[in-house]
């Protein structure tokens, strides 16, 4: 097909070229053809002596007419009638034929070259108008083609014999890919589930924040399988045409047919599967059609077909709740964020083929990359990666990975950056009281660096990492967190005696955490643990526009009152952390003035006793939780507070993660 285009192609290029061409030549040829005259004109100057030649073709009527030089003018032709000859019409106009020269009347045979370019200035200008009709006319068939091609889908197929992803280049999602395995058994023995009465399932919903990797396990599970792979995106489906993403949709589940069994891969469903009803053109919104024609395609009268759909969002809360149901989805996957072990797996699979310097230590890397996903990490190796190949090195080190931690959480270096000493000095004992409170309080973090070198929009950072990773958190945590917050704020006052526009983000981030403390986490002394206010938002923008405050002018007094009580006591104990140790506050800001950026043992090194641990008490004896917990044999623990006189069933001690 392709060679069959182009050689039709070819053709109707070719006959416009020779089309102009001859246009060409035969207007060029008209400017340097012959004067016409009529044959009295001739005949008079024949009687004159100004002609020099006549020469007539045989069997044409046309007669070249050449005249001396002294004559005055141009070459002529002229036409004799019909049924005579030149002599006998010379004669008729009064030319004495006898006393003529001889020579200046010639008879010359007909040319074929002659008649042929005759008949190319009438065949060529045709030619080029056909040329002109036929190109305007396949113009217009291309044109209506892809107007008509609105309708199909835009899918790309992905087939078995092109390099796939496996399993195995998919880590730190151990339970997901348990769930996806029978997904791959199910497209490669279907007989063995139907043996025993067993439905494939229609659909898997992937479930993530972004970068967790739902679209890398989709390919994944078509590459094990080893099954067509249809991928296409949710904002595909929908255009400025009416019933355009219903086509689509339609033309998309026909070819999954004709290609069964096969996986339809659909990215960001939520695009086209939001909840119906809730749009702003009413009930026959576009994106409601699509969303209605997926889903009698996925669970319709038609439930042969070995099509299964595997569909990645990052919003499963603002989609329809008829999409979810089993059927259509019968599972839902969650793939979070990472925890040590998975960032330790995810790293192993990025760093193949990477030198990495004997220092370097995966697991370490891990441990101080909580929080990250693993598009996150991929991006840290590779940072890391071009970091090394920029200082000309063979290898990646520890200095590199270290730069390319804060790149990614703070943004690249500004060392250009023009700031006076004054502004210099407030920076440095700005983070050295975030660094100061975060070392002395139990609960905090640890400090594993502290700059005052500017990274994106900050000026200097103080970065803290968690030994272990959290699945919530307690107040006690909350509080300290707060006091750190405020340490730069009471530092600079403490120090210069005023305040700056540093602080402005740590108050906010203070101020929020306070408030959802006291609102969301049932965090107040006075209010008890209830949650206030709902957040209302527009399902179509996926954005929070107000909030439903379901509570008396009385109780939002006392909350923000409680939230005026949380950091105002935060900021005591900061201030008081920073009085007791001001001279551990001068030193630390020293050193980042002298070196502007100190790793935690440097920090550390400033202090003379250990830094405090959580004093975490545990029932009954007063001993230390983790203490308790070690020494005490499962069966001799008290039952916790939400075990008690609770019936046992499945999830309902499952922590919540606090935010």
């Amino acid at each position: 097909m392709p060679e069959q285009r182009w050689i039709r192609s070819s053709l109707v290029w070719i006959v416009l070229i020779v089309a102009v061409l001859a246009m060409w030549a035969t207007f060029v040829g008209n400017e340097n053809s012959p004067t016409p005259r009529s044959i009295g004109q001739v005949a008079q100057d024949v009687r004159d002596g100004k002609v020099q030649r006549l020469v007539q073709a045989d069997g044409s009527r046309e007669v070249q007419v050449q005249y001396a030089q002294d004559a005055g003018r141009r070459d002529a032709v002229t036409t004799i009638p019909a049924e005579t000859d030149l002599l006998t019409v010379l004669q008729t106009y009064g030319v004495d034929v006898a006393g003529l020269a001889p020579g200046l009347i010639e008879f010359e045979p007909a040319s074929r070259w002659g008649a042929l370019l005759g008949a190319l200035t009438f065949i060529l200008p045709t030619l080029f108008l056909i040329g002109i009709f036929v190109f305007m006319m396949r113009q217009t068939q291309g044109s209506n083609n892809q107007a008509m091609s609105f309708g199909k889908s835009r899918a790309r197929l992905f087939t078995a014999n092109r390099p796939t992803v496996t399993f195995s280049d998919v880590a730190g999602v151990e339970e997901a890919k348990e769930e996806l395995v029978e997904v791959v058994e199910f497209l490669k023995f279907p007989e063995k589930f139907a043996a025993l009465g067993a439905r494939i399932p229609r659909g898997v919903l992937l479930v993530g924040p972004p970068g967790t990797g739902k679209t890398l396990l989709s390919r994944a599970v078509a590459g094990e399988a080893g099954v067509p792979f249809f991928s296409i995106s949710g904002s595909e489906f929908v255009e400025m045409f009416v019933g355009v993403g219903a086509s689509r949709v339609r033309d998309l589940f026909d070819q999954a047919k004709r290609n069964a069994p096969c996986i339809v891969f659909v990215d960001e469903i939520d695009a086209v599967g939001r909840q119906r009803g809730a749009g702003l053109g009413g009930s026959h919104d576009e994106r409601e059609q699509t969303l209605n024609q997926i889903l009698v395609e996925m669970d319709g009268f038609d439930s042969s077909t070995n099509v299964i759909v595997i569909a990645a969002t990052n919003r499963p809360d603002v989609l329809d709740p008829a999409l979810l149901r089993p059927g259509r989805f019968d599972r839902q996957v969650i793939l979070d964020r990472p925890d040590i072990q998975g960032r330790k797996a995810i790293l192993e699979v990025h760093v193949r083929g990477k030198p990495l310097e004997e220092d370097v230590s995966v697991e370490g890397l891990a441990r101080q990359t909580p929080g990250f996903s693993g598009a996150d990490l991929e991006n840290l190796v590779n940072e890391a990666a071009i970091l090394a190949a920029r200082r000309n090195r063979k290898t990646v080190g520890r200095e590199e990975i270290t730069e390319a931690i804060d790149r990614v959480i703070a943004g690249p270096q500004r060392k250009s950056r023009v700031i006076s000493d004054r502004e210099r000095i407030m920076t440095a004992y700005h983070e050295a009281g975030h660094a100061l409170v975060a070392r002395m309080l139990p609960n905090a973090d640890p400090v594993r660096k502290v700059s005052i070198v500017a990274r994106g929009m900050m000026g200097g950072y103080t970065r803290v990492v968690p030994d272990e990773d959290r699945l919530f958190k307690t107040k006690a945590q909350f509080e300290d967190e707060l006091a750190v917050y405020m340490a730069g704020h009471v530092a600079e006052g403490m120090v210069f005696e005023e305040q700056s526009t540093g602080a402005a983000n740590d108050i906010d981030r203070a101020t929020g955490l306070a408030r959802r403390m006291v609102t969301e986490f049932g965090m107040s002394r006075t209010l008890g643990p209830r949650a206030f206010g709902k957040k209302e938002e527009l399902v179509f923008l996926g954005r929070e526009i107000s909030e439903q405050r379901n509570y008396s002018e009385e109780i939002a007094a006392k909350i923000d009152q409680e939230i005026r009580d949380l950091i105002d006591t935060a900021h005591e104990r900061a201030k008081a952390i920073v009085e007791t140790h001001m001279a551990e506050l001068k030193a630390i800001a020293e050193l980042l003035l002298e070196e502007e950026t100190i790793e935690g043992d440097e920090l550390e090194a400033i202090f003379a006793t250990p830094r405090p641990r959580p004093d975490l008490v545990g029932p009954p004896t007063g001993r230390p939780a983790r203490r308790f917990i070690a020494e005490t044999p499962p069966a001799e623990r008290p039952a916790a507070r939400g075990e008690r006189n609770m019936p046992p069933g499945p999830g309902h001690l499952r922590p919540q993660p606090a935010g």
